[in-house]
């Protein structure tokens, strides 16, 4: 038991730390644009792009293999409808505060045809959510193939990098590797992850420096993004997130991204507003900060932010904002019909059986009868002759 609690701790600190990359970059982005610069951060964020959503969609694809097999409603529910709640309840949140700004850029029309278009090209960067949906109901269509000729596939398409301008056909193929890949090769992963913690921590260590460097060289170089090394750069990147987060787990720093990680959804839905807010805020009223310390803080406020308040919403009646409510999910399913009558429902209690037992046959005697037995076995007389009734006969 132990072991499997070890294993869930690596897996929500590989989270934590995704969301930190992906809202330092967002965060950093935005400073950037803002300011008309390149901030001192740009080289890190370029450093982590090519494992930081990879692995991201490997480890949501991880623990598909417990549920692939549901039947398709059980599994509808609790993998496509999830991830379909939360982009289609955030993407009208998100849409609702920005619609004064495009209304006032692009009239009530384009704020329309772009309110439209979130069905097949997501609105923000809530679309890491829309593509696991249709990852997840991907896979589960694949199911009945042989998974390593799918590998094989999404890893061909991911090397064609087709540029169709078609969202969903474009980012399918560049990304479905990664998630499929956490889903075919889960057994090995889970596996690579145990064998790490039989490593010497300093020897782990040691080797992470090393990835850190060549990685480093790889992406300044440009060979982190060249077709096919991409993939290799990515998998030894994953591989050093993995082993990172298996040394963190040991130790109590690791708590606090375990947290993070599994509360990603709430941070991700959200982290625009409170990012944004303090960006604008920090920028507007105090210009003499630095572009670096302004993206820093208004990274610390989108994670810190979504977690407060799913926090405070917990319970009451916002509580929907971060957790499916009950009526958004399918009831069970009720069972086939066979064309024979219902049956009382019974209890499944064990009943007991009251067993009459059987009795011997009852013997009547007349009353004379009774009077001559006695006689016969009363003691004898005086006269030392036995009673014996009158009119018996004597053999």
């Amino acid at each position: 038991m132990r072991a499997v609690t070890r294993r869930l701790d690596w897996v929500d600190i590989a989270k934590g730390i995704c969301i930190i990359l992906v809202v330092l970059m967002h965060s950093t982005h935005g400073v950037d644009k803002a300011l008309g610069t390149t901030s001192m951060i740009e080289p890190f964020i370029e450093w982590a792009r090519p494992f930081r959503l990879p692995d991201f969609f490997l480890i949501s694809g991880l623990f598909l293999a417990a549920r692939i097999d549901r039947p398709w409603r059980t599994f509808f529910d609790g993998k496509i409808l999830h991830f379909a709640y939360f982009y289609v309840l955030w993407t009208h949140i998100l849409l609702a505060m920005k619609a004064p700004g495009i209304v006032g850029e692009s009239g009530v029309s384009g704020f329309l045809q772009l309110y439209a278009s979130t069905l097949v090209r997501p609105f923000g960067p809530i679309w890491f959510l829309y593509l696991l949906a249709v990852y997840c109901a991907v896979t589960k269509l694949l199911r009945p193939l042989p998974a390593p000729a799918v590998l094989l596939g999404a890893t061909l398409l991911h090397i064609a990098a087709p540029q169709t301008g078609a969202f969903l056909i474009d980012e399918f193929a560049n990304r479905f590797v990664f998630f499929y890949a956490g889903y075919a090769l889960s057994s090995y992963i889970l596996a690579y992850a145990d064998r790490l913690r039989a490593l010497s921590m300093p020897l782990v260590m040691a080797l992470l420096i090393v990835w850190a460097a060549l990685n480093g060289m790889a992406v300044t170089s440009g060979l982190a993004t060249a077709p096919v090394l991409d993939l290799a750069a990515s998998a030894v990147g994953i591989a050093a997130v993995i082993a990172f987060s298996v040394l963190l787990a040991e130790i109590d720093s690791g708590k606090t991204l375990a947290y993070l990680g599994r509360n990603t959804i709430a941070i991700y839905v959200a982290f625009t507003i409170f990012m944004s807010t303090v960006r604008v805020g920090l920028l507007k009223f105090a210009p003499a900060l630095s572009g670096e310390v302004v993206a820093l803080a208004a990274t610390i406020a989108g994670i810190i932010g979504p977690l407060v308040v799913a926090y405070l919403v917990k319970g009451t009646a916002l509580a929907f904002l971060f957790e499916r409510p009950a009526w958004t999910r399918l009831a069970a399913q009720p069972p086939a019909s066979t064309g024979r009558p219902a049956r009382p429902n019974r209890s499944p209690r064990l009943v007991a059986v009251r067993v009459r037992k059987r009795r011997p046959p009852r013997i009547t005697f007349s009353r004379s009868r009774v009077a001559a037995v006695r006689t016969m076995f009363a003691p004898a007389s005086r006269s030392g002759r036995a009673n014996i009734p009158r009119g018996a006969r004597i053999a």
